[in-house]
């Protein structure tokens, strides 16, 4: 099964930005947050998400030429991430988050929506496969 070229772009942008989110977050949390309406920062947690971006982006970009059977364990970690990601902001929302975290989970949004898109097509091309393979020949000498 053939790795769409747009996947794979997506892939490069994925990394691009959770670098430039993942970075900051891990090496100086407070310099990026506090603009955004953060007043009380845990550089732990902050940090840890900033690793988190950082291996997810790290591995979208390592993988971007990657056959189909890893994009698609790459894209299962996406969407585990992703929708974790927005039930995480929309309960931090509930409780009072900045303004800003509504820009994180917009964002968070559209990845997903992009990752369950190629899901559901790599399973519909591995259905159609399926479907052309148990499709008897036809016998030309009948």
């Amino acid at each position: 099964m053939e790795v769409p070229l747009t996947l794979r772009r997506w892939f490069v942008a994925h990394f691009v930005v959770d670098f430039l989110f993942g970075l900051p977050l891990l090496l100086a949390p407070a310099l990026l947050l506090r603009p955004l309406g953060w007043t009380t920062i845990d550089g732990a947690s902050a940090r840890l998400v900033g690793a988190a971006l950082l291996a997810i982006g790290s591995q979208s970009y390592f993988s971007r030429d990657a056959g189909a059977e890893v994009v698609k364990a790459m894209l299962d970690l996406k969407l585990v991430w992703s929708f974790s990601a927005i039930v995480a902001l929309l309960i931090s929302i509930g409780e009072g988050a900045p303004a800003a975290v509504w820009a994180f989970l917009s964002l968070f949004i559209a990845f997903s929506g992009v990752w369950t898109h190629y899901r559901i097509r790599f399973k519909q091309l591995a259905a159609a496969g399926r479907l052309d393979e148990s499709q008897p020949e036809d016998d030309p000498e009948e």
